[in-house]
């Protein structure tokens, strides 16, 4: 039999895992059985247990995908010469791709995830695998700005980046219960908050002047005369 490359195996792999992350969307992660999966990566059974024993195991692997991402990010912004500028970067980053249908399509899984991970101890340690590293690559990028005096040098570290991290993950939250949460309101808030500790007045203007034009009619083409 011919040999199977690594890049053809990843990309099942990668198929799997995208289409049980379009199942979970939609009918959740306890909604959602290995047959739904199944059928909607168009692979048979026996493909998808050869690299899957279980829906547990494709949920953890959505989990780890996810967090690797994330903390390529996050590495990529922390090379930044400013770390105060890595800050708002990874804020305009993150925040950006919430604009995007797919990506808050994923976020709804994590959310599942998050919930499901209160009772499964093996889902809570793939959880926590993907808050606490980039807890500390964000910590130890707060700690460079501190020493560069950008930031005050009596917060702790590890509290801005978990506060960094839960001004993200309420959005999240919020985003998912309604529809009308405005990301760029939001986002102007959070770098106006951003601002303020860096002393940036110029990041609060950008922010004011975001929040403003969110507020403003598109367009006056459809006004009624």
């Amino acid at each position: 039999m011919p040999k199977v490359s690594q890049a053809h195996l990843d990309a099942r792999r990668a198929q799997v895992i995208e289409a049980a992350s379009l199942c979970f969307s939609r009918r959740g992660l306890h909604g959602t059985t290995m047959q739904d999966i199944i059928r909607q990566s168009r692979l048979s059974a026996g493909a998808i247990y050869n690299y899957f024993g279980s829906k547990e195991e494709i949920i953890e692997a959505i989990a780890d995908q996810r967090h690797a991402q994330e903390q390529q990010v996050i590495g990529n912004a922390g090379r930044h010469s400013d770390p105060g500028d890595a800050l708002a970067r990874l804020l305009r980053l993150f925040f950006g791709s919430l604009h995007e249908t797919d990506e808050r399509e994923r976020r709804r899984v994590g959310i599942q995830l998050w919930a499901e991970a209160l009772h499964n101890e093996r889902l809570l340690a793939a959880v926590r695998r993907g808050v606490d590293e980039p807890r500390r690559m964000l910590a130890t990028i707060a700690a460079d700005a501190q020493r560069r005096g950008k930031l005050p040098r009596d917060i702790e570290p590890d509290a801005i980046a978990r506060a960094f991290i839960a001004l993200f993950h309420g959005f999240i939250l919020q985003q998912a219960w309604d529809k009308r949460t405005r990301i760029k309101s939001y986002l102007a808030a959070v770098e106006a908050m951003l601002g303020l500790l860096l002393g940036k007045p110029n990041i609060v203007h950008r922010a004011k002047w975001k929040l403003n034009a969110d507020r403003r009619p598109r367009s006056n083409r459809f006004r009624p005369r």
